[in-house]
């Protein structure tokens, strides 16, 4: 890139960018494969897993396809944020180091332990412990206002997804029929799960995006 004459400056951040878009969209779908089946196995114990314990060694059983969406998911959202930070003209700078990010992968990972592991009185109890625990992850690692909105927006719609897969029996595992549900067809404290990975992914996103905008700046800066 440095080698690149000042009239084919325009082509050259084309390519990089490009470039770098891919391999960011790569990283995103391998950490959502990746957090998807570490907490699958999490969620066993309340038999409400997404695809089958033996999924790993299952890859051809009837939801193989799950992972993958979880990566394409982990991805688009990875992608998102950082892209609707520079539409609104906000860039998000608060705790953008890779150790914070590594904090609330680490703080995510423990909310869905703790609803795997954790005995609650009732899921009203629970669904309001986790609420309360996706909030804080929010405040303590994002505090954006667009972060919020998307975070809550993409865990209704994924929610709502998951109830329609459930209702026409898309799922027939055991725990996938999500017996004595609580809301409507699934449990009412998935969407703080939801929302909680929305934030997570929403930061990797963003910190990966940081090293494209740096680049950007530096190159602005020199032509």
């Amino acid at each position: 890139m440095s080698h690149c004459a000042p009239v084919s400056l325009r082509t050259c951040l084309t390519v990089y960018l490009t470039t770098n878009l891919g391999i960011r969209g790569a990283m995103l779908f391998s950490v959502g494969v990746f957090l998807a089946l570490v907490l699958n196995l999490l969620q066993v114990q309340r038999n409400v897993t997404l695809f089958p314990p033996d999924v790993i060694s299952s890859i051809f059983s009837s939801a193989w396809w799950v992972p993958p969406c979880c990566g394409t998911a982990s991805a688009i959202i990875g992608l998102l944020y950082p892209c609707i930070d520079s539409r609104l003209g906000e860039p998000h700078k608060f705790k953008r180091e890779w150790s914070s990010v590594m904090r609330c992968v680490a703080v995510f990972v423990g909310i869905n332990h703790a609803s795997a592991k954790v005995d609650f009185a009732n899921n009203v109890q629970l669904s309001l412990t986790l609420a309360a625990l996706s909030i804080g992850l929010w405040w303590t690692f994002d505090r954006s206002r667009s972060g919020f909105g998307l975070g809550v927006s993409i865990a209704l719609l994924a929610t709502l997804a998951t109830q329609l897969l459930v209702y026409n029996g898309v799922f027939h595992y055991q725990g996938l029929q999500y017996t004595s549900p609580d809301f409507l067809y699934i449990r009412s404290w998935l969407p703080c799960i939801f929302f909680a990975g929305v934030i997570t992914m929403g930061n990797i996103g963003r910190q990966l995006a940081l090293y494209e905008y740096k680049f950007i700046q530096e190159k602005t800066h020199q032509d």
